[in-house]
This record gives structure tokens, sequence and C-alpha cells, in this order.
């Protein structure tokens, strides 16, 4: 059994803020805490602020990373579950960016009740077209790209990070994603991506029970609208958001807007007296 310690320790968790309520914010592939720097102190006052790096990124340590056990995204789940659990967390507000919607999913479906609500930034449960569903990328799609960020992760990381950023009048921000994949270990981030664009979590999606806030950005090249549609659609109490804002990452390229729909969002179910 992972003490309290060894799990703050292994996943760099800070808590930060003066509220009671805690908000626990799950970063995207390639990613760090950081890249929520913009978006996390709009919550400071109000809220006990959670941020943490999932093991193999950023300043995790590396050595508890295990290939069975993050061989589905579920062992992300369960990380995310002792780290609320370290630190003795209720009623807590889970907000995922990217492939971090699906862990949160997970992380509320093994444990309902420790959940108020979820934030799911650009989700998508199958990347994959697959019979009527449209995720967006074909097999050889995925095929392809897996195979060569096998062969050349830097130069895979390069090329894809700007697309996935999107706002090319802002190439700071594709420059920023860029050099946070290449300060990844490749190793773990080739499987890591294998394990993200070859999940299929769409069935895992009529068991959540937890309200939850779907934030889309109106031109995604990672996660599009459709798919969007489809997680809003098989959720039973879920509100879908589309924000004015391009790209995979609007925490980056549009932390505003991203902080006035989960705002919005959190205020208007106080209000309506569904905040449990």
């Amino acid at each position: 059994m992972i003490d309290q310690s060894d799990v703050l320790k292994r996943n760099n968790v800070t808590v930060k803020g003066n509220g009671s309520q805690p908000i626990v914010f799950a970063h995207g592939y390639g990613c760090d805490q950081f890249m929520w720097r913009f978006v996390y102190p709009a919550f400071l006052d109000e809220y006990k602020v959670i941020l943490f790096d999932h093991v193999g990124s950023g300043n995790s340590d590396e050595s508890y990373y295990d290939i069975q056990k993050y061989n589905s995204l579920q062992g992300y789940a369960d990380d995310i579950l002792e780290i609320c659990h370290a630190l003795e967390l209720e009623n807590v507000i889970l907000v995922g960016h990217s492939v971090s919607s699906m862990i949160a999913l997970l992380a509320a479906n093994k444990k309902p009740s420790l959940f108020s609500r979820l934030v799911m930034i650009g989700p998508s449960p199958c990347y994959i077209n697959k019979d009527e569903y449209k995720g967006g990328f074909s097999q050889q799609d995925i095929d392809e790209l897996l195979e060569t960020l096998e062969s050349n992760y830097l130069g895979w990381a390069s090329t894809m990070a700007p697309v996935i950023m999107g706002n090319p009048e802002k190439p700071e921000l594709g420059e920023e994603l860029t050099n946070s994949f290449c300060r990844t270990n490749p190793e773990i981030a080739k499987h890591f991506a294998k394990v993200t664009f070859l999940s299929d979590n769409r069935q895992d999606l009529n068991e959540l029970k937890i309200p939850t806030l779907i934030i889309q950005c109106a031109e995604d090249a990672i996660a599009p609208l459709t798919v969007a549609e489809y997680v809003n659609h098989n959720i039973t109490s879920s509100t879908l958001e589309l924000i004015d804002a391009t790209g995979h990452c609007p925490n980056l390229s549009a932390p505003e807007e991203t902080i006035s729909a989960i705002k919005n969002y959190l205020e208007k179910r106080t209000r309506d007296g569904r905040g449990q």
C-alpha cells in the first residue's frame, strides 16, 4: 500500500488556494501541471486547488512508472483516486483536459461518491472511426501516427504539437507544447500515446452519473465537435459548452473563455441547488 507522502511525491502534487471545495486539474498527453497556469489562479480564492503530474510527465517520480499498470487509462485514474484519498478530499470537482477527460470518467465511475462534478475539455472516448461513430481518424491514420512516433519521436513532436495546439498566429504556443513533448521520456511518451489513441471508452460514458460539463472549442483537429456531441448525448447529466476558441488546448490559447465556462457552470449548478 502506497502511503500519503509517496503518492504526493509520485505525482508531484501541489495544493493551493483558500477555499474548502476541492477542484483537481488533470493535464493532457505530453503536458504537465504547468499547462494550467493561466486557469487555476482564477479559482484560488474560492477553492482548494490541486495540481499534479501524471506519472512519466513533468516532475513526477518516473521510478513509479509501471508499463503494466499504465497499459490502460485506468492506471492513471487509480492514481487520481489515490491522490484524493491521500489528501482526504470529498465532494471533488475534477477537471480533465484531453485524454484526462476519459481518465476522469474512469475515476468517477470507479468511485462516484468521491466526486460532485466533472469538467471535460476536448474529450474523445475513441479517436478511431468505427461503424457509425466518427472519432476523427481512420485506423490507418492512427497506425501511421504511432509508427511515426515510434521511429522518430522528436520529429513527431515538432510536427504534431502545432497541429494539436492550433492557433498558428500564436506560434509560441505550439513551440511550448513541442518543448513539453520533448521533455517527456520518449519511451513513456510512446506508450502513453499508444494507450491514448487506441483506447475506446464509449461504453463507459453511459455509466457516468456525475453532472458533467463538456467544453469544446469551435475548431479542434484532435477532438471535433461531432465527438463532443456524442459524449454529451451519451452522458446522463451533461452540458455541452461551445467556446469561441480554436485548437485542442484552450487552457493555454483561450484561458479566459475556459475559466468563464467552468465558473458559469459551477455557479449555475449551485444556484439551482444541484451542487451535489
